[in-house]
């Protein structure tokens, strides 16, 4: 496959001159708009450039999904044997993270970023498998779909009508040092399907027919492109402004209840909008006398917990507060932070009791007037 746009990507050189600026491991990754652009192979072909330039290369793990022109570019590159286990009879490959941190190569490829570890595996994610080694002082190449990002998902469903399982928490590509966009033509990923080039034939009508059409490879290229600039954009910010700089660039408050609407969207939303503006976010959960533990059911108690674990899990920083008025508390908060951006959800359809009495939305726009509301 030809290593398309090569002129402007960062090349193996760029990723060895930031391995030697520390020893802590640094992260590389190629995204892509879908399966079949050629991140696996390009993952490769970086691999075998650097061994060509004396680095200690090892494969951690390697999705080839039998595609010859994939296959053709691990070479000689050593592999580290999988860790086998048995699932419902069946036999699965997963990265053996023990071995490779053992092995303690300068850089480890490591395929499909957002793979869900079998059963009984030291972690539940692959992401979480990286993260160790990270952490082990090992530099890592991987690869991830931009449907995979976390704040995308409910996008990606709205625009392809596909419901994806496997998500990566957006700051694990925010924590990335280089990002590396793989696209190819909608009209070229369609002929290379034909082809047998992406699945097999069995498989090549449905995909035509459902995921892989003009408009949803449109779309999910310009995803993409958005996601890359947006990394590039953050770290430029990060390079040539000082930290009062880039905090002055806002601070985003997404407003926690224990009912409304539903909280992931609101939390991947928040989460883009503070990507976009490089700025922290805060998830922020009034409690209320009506919203005490012996007043509300064990159901809403636990939305508002599972809602708060996954917005830290976001990067979102997480305050649980009590208060007697909700929007009171809201707007103490969001000056004492300087809040620059509130995302809430839409008001209720109770339109009798919003004739007499102002809506959160109201109060905060009326107290915050310089402050941006975002309804979600």
């Amino acid at each position: 496959m030809p290593d398309a746009d090569s002129a402007v990507r960062p090349s193996a050189d760029d990723f060895l001159s930031i391995i030697r600026q520390q020893q802590a491991g640094k992260l590389k990754i190629y995204l892509g708009p879908c399966p079949g652009v050629g991140k696996t192979y390009s993952m490769l072909n970086e691999g075998r450039r650097l061994k060509q330039r004396g680095v200690d290369v090892v494969i951690g793990y390697v999705e080839p999904h039998d595609r010859p022109e994939t296959t053709a570019q691990i070479g000689d590159l050593e592999i580290v044997p999988p860790r086998l286990t048995s699932y419902h009879g069946i036999t699965l490959r997963e990265m053996d993270v023990d071995a490779v941190i053992a092995r303690k190569p300068t850089v480890a490829l490591v395929d499909e970023l957002a793979h869900t570890n079998a059963p009984d595996s030291k972690n539940r994610k692959r992401y979480e498998d990286v993260e160790d080694l990270l952490r082990a002082g090992v530099n890592v190449i991987s690869t991830v779909n931009i449907q995979h990002l976390e704040s995308l998902y409910n996008f990606v469903e709205e625009s392809t009508g596909v419901r994806v399982k496997e998500r990566v928490p957006d700051e694990v590509l925010t924590k990335a040092d280089q990002i590396v966009n793989i696209d190819l033509p909608a009209e070229d990923l369609q002929e290379r399907l034909q082809s047998g080039k992406i699945y097999p034939k069995e498989r090549i009508e449905a995909a035509l027919a459902n995921f892989f059409t003009q408009k949803n490879l449109t779309r999910l290229r310009e995803m993409t492109l958005t996601e890359t600039a947006n990394f590039l954009d953050r770290k430029q910010r990060d390079t040539a402004e000082s930290a009062e700089n880039v905090s002055a660039l806002g601070q985003v408050m997404v407003a926690i209840s224990s009912q409304g609407p539903d909280p992931g969207r609101l939390l991947r939303k928040t989460a883009r909008l503070a990507s976009q503006l490089n700025a922290q976010w805060y998830a922020v959960y009034v409690r209320t006398p009506e919203e005490s533990a012996i007043k509300i059911d064990a159901t809403a108690q636990r939305r508002v917990t599972d809602t708060l674990e996954t917005a830290q899990k976001m990067g979102g920083l997480v305050f649980s507060m009590k208060g007697e008025d909700v929007a009171q508390a809201l707007i103490s908060f969001a000056r004492e932070y300087g809040i620059t951006h509130i995302v809430v959800g839409r008001p209720g359809s109770k339109r009798l009791k919003r004739l007499f009495k102002k809506t959160l939305h109201e109060k905060l726009l009326q107290a915050l007037p310089d402050v941006d509301l975002v309804v979600v």
